[in-house]
């Protein structure tokens, strides 16, 4: 077992009528406190690990589970790590009483790469740079050949700006380490400019191109970077859009009715669509990137994580 394996520690709980429904027993010690974190079981040779991002829920132990059963399907158990982050915030500390050294964020602050409120500030971009650049240590984890970040809903709307924003990691391309991106059924994107597919009232949404919408004020996580820059590296990086066909109720009840989500379209499959095109006339040239359809699924993390199209985005060597 690998040493920052051994260091997991595990605590109990019960389900309470408010706030998130379970804390995963796992903790990982990053530099500015414990990340709570849920771990399947560790394979003897750990060739990819798939790291699984829960939406605004904040329920990591049912995202590991649909990792691991979206494993088990594909045959890859054999060599795949399921991890899924948590990312708590103050009311889930306080109901479950907590230690104060786990790492916690104001509201849906860590969505949008925020600043965590204890124990030590560290934004949650930061937090999954530490375990991106831990998967890549060779003395941790000798043969991993690829890790795949992958969210639905809340959870891809986080791994599409954080895929915007991340930190070049070196490791990655010195030890032959491909990183991707899988974002399924977000809600919103972040755009790079004014420009939006649907027509609307500037001067009644005058929050349409801030973050997380557009790169206005982004957060301390972006280090001054120009918009082009990020640009320039984001249309670099492996993404796969993943996007249920059956995805197009305007008024479901987990959607962005927002007036800057609106300016992206009517529904997630016509906001992915759009944004995807947008991408593409933006980049003549190409991008390393794919938008990829569903038939037959809605919005369902587990439908999209346990379909064809989803098996190969996750998997593919």
């Amino acid at each position: 077992m690998h040493k920052w394996l051994l260091a997991l520690l595990f605590i109990g709980g019960t389900a309470q009528a408010a706030g998130v429904d379970a804390i995963s027993p796992g903790r990982l010690q990053l530099q500015a406190g414990e990340m709570a974190v849920g771990i399947g079981p560790a394979p003897a040779k750990i060739e990819r690990v798939l790291i699984v991002i829960h939406g605004r829920l904040r329920n990591a132990e049912t995202y590991r589970k649909s990792g691991e059963a979206a494993a088990e399907l594909a045959g890859q158990t054999a060599n795949t790590l399921v991890i899924a982050p948590q990312f708590l915030n103050e009311s889930d500390v306080a109901l479950y009483s907590l230690p104060a050294s786990v790492l916690r964020w104001q509201g849906n602050d860590w969505m949008g790469g925020g600043l965590s409120t204890g124990p030590n500030p560290l934004s949650s971009y930061a937090a999954l740079d530490e375990i991106v650049g831990r998967l890549s240590d060779r003395k941790q984890f000798p043969d991993v050949k690829q890790i795949v970040i992958f969210g639905h809903s809340g959870g891809a709307q986080v791994v599409q700006r954080y895929a915007l924003l991340a930190q070049e990691q070196p490791a990655l391309k010195t030890e032959g380490i491909r990183l991707r991106y899988v974002v399924a059924n977000p809600s919103s994107y972040a755009y790079f400019n004014e420009q939006r597919p649907v027509a609307f009232d500037h001067a009644k949404c005058p929050g349409f191109n801030r973050w997380k919408y557009g790169l206005v004020d982004p957060p301390i996580y972006a280090g001054g970077q120009t918009p082009a820059q990020l640009e320039g590296r984001y249309v670099k990086r492996e993404v796969i859009y993943l996007l249920g066909q059956q995805d197009t109720d305007p008024q479901h009840p987990a959607l962005d009715k927002s007036c800057a989500a609106k300016a992206q379209g009517a529904y997630r499959l016509e906001r992915g669509k759009l944004f995807f095109g947008y991408l593409l006339r933006r980049h003549p040239e190409g991008v390393n990137q794919r938008l990829v359809e569903v038939p037959g699924v809605g919005h369902n993390g587990d439908g999209m994580l346990t379909s064809p199209e989803g098996q190969k985005a996750l998997f593919e060597q």
